[in-house]
């Protein structure tokens, strides 16, 4: 697969910057999952690195990602973390530096000493990811406990809820919904199309779920308002327990 090759390109290339303290370049979401649409998805990369980065690896990482060749991919989306903070389980987890590259934009964050969506992330990657250099994500990532990812799924279900006429993101909300409801009841991670297909099995009247598919497939379809906020009511509600 041209993505998958373009993935193991970019990921040998950033160890090459980073040298010697480069512990591992992970590949997660949906690539890693089995989901990848082309043309839709990003390469995900997680690099997990000893002792931080100088400034001018920095700069060499934001240089590279600028100008990679993602393959088949929409996009890039690559965050760096040290070997410290990805060993020790936090809720906010420090951010060394995170580097979102779309097509018409490219998104840079440097030394954020919080980052309470980190977790989340570095849960799913130790889940589901794979070493394309260096050690394993089990090796590199501590355990984030199943009740942090949950009560930072809460806490988006929660700003949506007020979000619930934004058309443009309806459909991303509904099927992240989904992924959130299944971590909170079975304790697995995994993509989108997969989230849906089990709330759909859960409940097959859950018509929101339907409609938010053939739009996440750019087909005509439009996400009803009343039936968003009743997804998100119902699992903010199934959840509270975690």
């Amino acid at each position: 697969m041209a993505s998958l090759a373009a993935a193991d390109r970019i990921a040998a290339e950033v160890a090459g910057v980073i040298g010697g303290a480069a512990r591992s370049v992970i590949l997660h979401g949906s690539l890693a999952a089995g989901d990848f649409r082309p043309g839709r998805s990003d390469l995900d990369l997680l690099v997990v690195v000893d002792g931080g980065l100088t400034d001018a690896q920095a700069a060499a990482l934001q240089r590279l990602v600028r100008q990679a060749d993602p393959g088949a991919a929409a996009g890039i989306d690559l965050h760096v973390i040290t070997a410290d903070a990805a060993g020790t389980a936090s809720r906010a987890p420090a951010l060394e530096l995170y580097l979102g590259r779309s097509s018409t934009a490219m998104e840079v964050e440097r030394r954020v000493p919080a980052d309470p969506d980190l977790a989340t992330e570095l849960s799913m990657a130790r889940a589901g990811g794979r070493a394309l250099t260096g050690a394993s994500p089990a090796e590199v990532i501590a355990p984030i406990p199943a009740e942090w990812v949950i009560d930072r799924g809460r806490h988006w279900l929660t700003v949506w809820r007020s979000l619930t006429d934004d058309t443009a993101h309806a459909a991303f909300m509904v099927l992240t919904t989904c992924r959130i409801w299944r971590f909170a009841v079975e304790r697995v991670h995994c993509s989108k199309p997969r989230a849906a297909a089990w709330a759909l099995r859960r409940d097959p009247a859950l018509t929101v779920v339907r409609q938010a598919i053939s739009q996440y497939a750019e087909e005509p379809a439009v996400v009803s308002e009343p039936a968003l906020a009743a997804l998100l009511d119902r699992v903010i509600g199934e959840t509270a327990s975690g």
